[in-house]
């Protein structure tokens, strides 16, 4: 079986090369020469834990390939995956089809034989559709199917989350679709992945309700969290005390600076649009998004007021920049909001992170930045604990104690004990905590 990911960004680098550790030929198309070359020679473009290895091994075998030949690719290909980005449009929110059915439209005419034409990429319902008649209509001759295949890669632990799935969600329309798919899928009947056959909307949709209803959890223990400073509550047992009911879980229950990266936002985004469309209100998303908002607000609020009695001058070094550990991911960040609003009244960032500097500066102005977090802390004010890496977890507070030159110690993952970073000379602040 040969597969074609059209696309080698997150998702479709991962992919491929999880597809290649299957024993499939995997040939990986991007029209970006310089990142084939750094491919091809084993750079790789994005941090992911165990990628690089897995890369390398694959490529070795001659599983994996990767190329700038979209049409030879394609040609010999028994499943083409389209897995290139739908950033969120600017003004309305909804996720920008472009690179989509640029691919279908290139994929189109280079089809020869029985294909099935996976969209790979997070699209709105629809999408799967309008890339069948888009083919269609380039070529008419095109023996083909369209399906629907989403995925569920968590940032920093993507390859275990494919291999290892909660689930493998397949939209489909025809039985010899879903036939090549599940031969494709075949390793992980193996280990009993429950394999969630469909049609295309419903495969779709399926991914977008995931994220919306994740994004909800977050938003909701954050404002949870706010009342428990109201009125002295402790929100990690509040979030404990929940997520051993089995009807709830504990994941996604952790108090903090909000929710980012690449997939929520964007996602929740586009499914409020898909409501609109259809005439419908989004109630409970749209109050995720405003949560989520405002959640960023307060944690602005909460790094001046433990600078008083004024915030102007003062230096403050951030220990984490990206939006969740294991990645070198930025976008959508707290710390992209959090740290111009700072900026701009008066106060002087530091900041260090263990994979997200490089990226960082691609959006961070007048930001100093430090690669070891000791020197980070060096005659600063505050820390602001922003991103819990297992390399912050542990940090020896006595010597930062001496490193700087105030004691504020603001947590906003909640890794610390309160009462023990107390004891040290700290004020501490936490997100729900006393």
């Amino acid at each position: 079986m040969n597969v074609v990911m059209v696309g080698t960004g997150y998702v479709g680098l991962v992919s491929g090369a999880c597809f290649s550790e299957f024993g499939v030929k995997v040939t990986c198309v991007d029209k970006d020469n310089e990142r084939i070359e750094k491919l091809q020679k084993g750079i790789m473009p994005i941090y992911e834990p165990g990628l690089e290895e897995l890369v390398a091994r694959n490529t070795s075998s001659g599983r994996l390939n990767f190329t700038n030949n979209l049409a030879e690719a394609v040609r010999n290909a028994d499943i083409v995956f389209i897995a290139v980005g739908t950033p969120s449009r600017r003004g309305d929110g909804y996720a920008d089809l472009t690179y989509v059915y640029e691919a279908a439209r290139e994929i189109a005419p280079n089809l020869n034989g029985y294909t099935v034409v996976v969209n790979k990429s997070t699209v709105p319902v629809g999408t799967a559709r309008h890339v069948r008649k888009i083919i269609a209509n380039e070529n008419p001759q095109a023996d083909f199917d369209v399906a629907s295949n989403p995925e569920f890669l968590r940032e920093g632990s993507a390859i275990n989350d494919f291999m290892r799935p909660d689930r493998v969600v397949i939209g489909v329309e025809s039985e010899r679709a879903m036939a090549v798919l599940k031969e494709l899928y075949r390793p992980l009947y193996l280990i009993e992945t429950p394999m969630v056959i469909t049609n295309l909307e419903t495969a779709e949709l399926i991914k977008y309700a995931s994220n919306a209803f994740l994004a909800t959890k977050i938003s909701f223990i954050n404002e949870i969290s706010n009342l428990c400073e109201a009125v002295g509550a402790n929100v990690k047992d509040v979030a404990r005390g929940m997520g051993l009911d089995k009807r709830i879980g504990p994941k996604f229950l952790h108090a903090g600076p909000g929710f980012g990266g690449s997939c929520f936002p964007k996602d929740t985004q586009a499914l409020i649009k898909m409501f609109h469309d259809n005439n419908l209100t989004a109630r409970i998303v749209e109050a995720v998004i405003q949560v989520n908002n405002a959640q960023k607000s307060w944690m602005v609020k909460k790094i001046c007021e433990a600078l008083k009695p004024s915030e102007y001058g003062k230096i403050v070094a951030f220990f984490g920049l990206t939006f969740k550990p294991q990645t070198d991911d930025v976008r959508e960040a707290p710390s992209l909001t959090i740290i111009p609003a700072l900026q701009e009244k008066g106060i002087k960032i530091r900041a260090t992170d263990p994979k997200g500097i490089s990226e960082a500066k691609k959006v961070l102005n007048d930001v100093e930045y430090f690669d070891d977090p000791y020197d980070a802390a060096k005659e600063v004010d505050a820390i602001v604990i922003m991103t819990e890496w297992n390399e912050y977890r542990a940090l020896d507070l006595k010597k930062l104690k001496g490193l700087m030159k105030g004691n504020a110690f603001i947590d906003l993952r909640n890794v610390y004990e309160p009462q023990k970073v107390r004891s040290l000379g700290f004020s501490y602040t936490g997100v729900g905590v006393i």
